[in-house]
Order: structure tokens, then sequence, then C-alpha cells
């Protein structure tokens, strides 16, 4: 598959009792696709793939696929507590008509190379038609990837085709591109270093405010790979603060906020995250309320 531009982490939608709202998730695919964006990635941190059952986890695929699949590639993240439950993962995803993996160290364990090589290695090898994308995002899982881990990796793996790199040090960007060259498509996963990811060499955005703003998204990501105008500048400007609430601890609470706000999704999310509440939702909505406020025309 062809990593390059925008690919929302998609947010998973509930019902009022909390169950998926499968309908809402093909609209909204549809929506963010009808923007500009190149794919779409499913089951991630963002999707709360944590708080998904296996089964939920093949139903939402399904659903994708059946929804955008014909028009764009759908990815499946892995996020597993297990090597063996990784490894079921990457089968049901091919099974589902998924096209690619977000491969990511195991949930709570993390340890050294050696371990986690085995793990992601397991994943991929579970699944060699598939086009895999490592994520490395060492805040959040507490294992980093290094260019030299990922140069190993990609010499033993010919369906590692790409990498998300979530460190929020663009320097890591040059640093891979100058070991591997064109190797491995290289995908910025931190919003609010978007435009520097991007004019460090980063081909793609797995993005996370694109589930409210597909439109802006796009056309920030599509002026940083030509370079900073004065126009550009002022749409990442006015896009900012709102980039910023994806590198926040309830990152998750906020932009599903952000969705309800421009009335495309709700805010609902599973335990144990609870919704916004006090001074938190308070100052969150300001954020959102005034970026609507002063949303540019594109």
């Amino acid at each position: 598959m062809n990593w390059t531009g925008v690919i929302p982490a998609m947010t998973t939608a509930f019902n009022k009792n909390l169950s998926i709202d499968h309908k809402f998730m093909a609209r909204h695919a549809r929506w963010m696709v009808d923007a500009g964006c190149t794919g779409l990635v499913a089951l991630g941190s963002l999707g709360e793939g944590a708080t998904l059952t296996f089964e939920d986890k093949a139903e939402i695929l399904k659903n994708l696929v059946a929804a955008v699949g014909n028009r764009v590639p759908i990815v499946a993240g892995v996020s597993a507590l297990s090597t063996a439950e990784g490894i079921r993962i990457a089968k049901m995803a091919g099974d589902q008509g998924c096209q690619g993996l977000m491969v990511l160290p195991p949930y709570v364990y993390a340890s050294d190379w050696r371990e986690m090589k085995a793990h992601v290695s397991a994943v991929m090898k579970a699944a060699p038609k598939l086009s895999c994308m490592l994520y490395n995002n060492p805040p959040a899982y507490k294992t980093d990837f290094t260019a030299a881990h990922i140069a190993e990796l990609a010499a033993e793996h010919k369906n590692l085709h790409a990498v998300k790199e979530s460190s929020a040090d663009v320097r890591r960007i040059a640093a891979i591109r100058a070991l591997l060259g064109e190797r491995l498509a290289l995908l910025c996963g931190v919003d609010d270093m978007i435009v520097e990811g991007a004019q460090a060499g980063a081909q793609g955005w797995i993005a996370g405010l694109v589930n409210a703003f597909p439109r802006e998204s796009v056309a920030l990501f599509e002026g940083a790979r030509k370079g900073m105008t004065p126009e550009l500048f002022k749409l990442y400007a006015w896009f900012l603060p709102l980039l910023r609430l994806d590198v926040t601890i309830k990152f998750v609470q906020q932009i599903k906020l952000t969705q309800e706000l421009v009335g495309m999704g709700s805010a609902r999310v599973r335990p144990p995250r609870l919704e916004l509440v006090g001074e938190e939702l308070a100052y969150t909505r300001s954020v959102i309320e005034t970026a609507i406020a002063a949303r540019p025309a594109l």
C-alpha cells in the first residue's frame, strides 16, 4: 500500500449503551475520505483499542472495509498484551480485508530490544501479505525503536514498509532517512509537529484532529510538504491550539469532544476513560469553540 498523505487514526464511536456505532463509523470514514484522506487506521490508541474485544475489532474492520475499502486502504492497529494475541489480530485483519497493519510494542510490558524485536517480528511474520507500519511512541509505550533498531527490522522483514514516528523529536525522521534512505515511508504521529515533520521529510501523517477537521488537516499537510508560505502559517497558527489536544493525557476525550462540537461524532468513551467535566471540560470547550469561531475558509 501507499503510505503517504493524511491517514486518520480513527476514533471508535459508541452508542449510549457503549456498544459500537458501526453506522456512524461508516459515515465518518466516508466523510474523511471525501475530504482527501488517503487511508484509515483503526483500533489504535485514539480508537480506544485497549477497551475493544477481539470480536469488536473484527466487526470494526469488517465495517470499514465494506464502507471505504474500495477507495482507500484500511489499516488495523495491532495492540495486544501478549504476542499470541497480536498474531491473532494480525491474521484476523487480513481475513477482514485490511491492507495494512500498524504494529505496536506489547501493552503494559516494556523491556529490552531483544524482547520487543521478537514481539513485533512475530506479528509481521504472521501476516506476510500485509504492509506493515512500525509504531514508535516512547512516551506512551516506554519502548524506543531507534533508527538502528528500525534498520535491523527493515533488513529482516520485507513487509515492513513504514514507520509512525511519535517520539516528538523531529530529528528522528532525519536520522531514519539518513540510515535507510527511501527504504521506508516515514509518517509523523504527533499532530502539533506535523509542519516540522513534513519539512524534515515525512511522507505521511497519522493524524488525530483530522477526525473533526479533515479538510483543514489535508490542506495543512499538503502545504507543509511544499514549504511554508504566509497563507500556510495562518492555517497552522489557527490549527495549533487544536493540534496540541492530541498530545495530552486525555487526548481521546478531547478529540471526541471536538468531533461532537463540530457535529461529527459524540464525546462518549469507554471506561476506564470518563468524559471531561469541570475545569477540564471548560478549558477544552473554550479551545475548540474559539477555533470554530475563527475557522478559515478553504
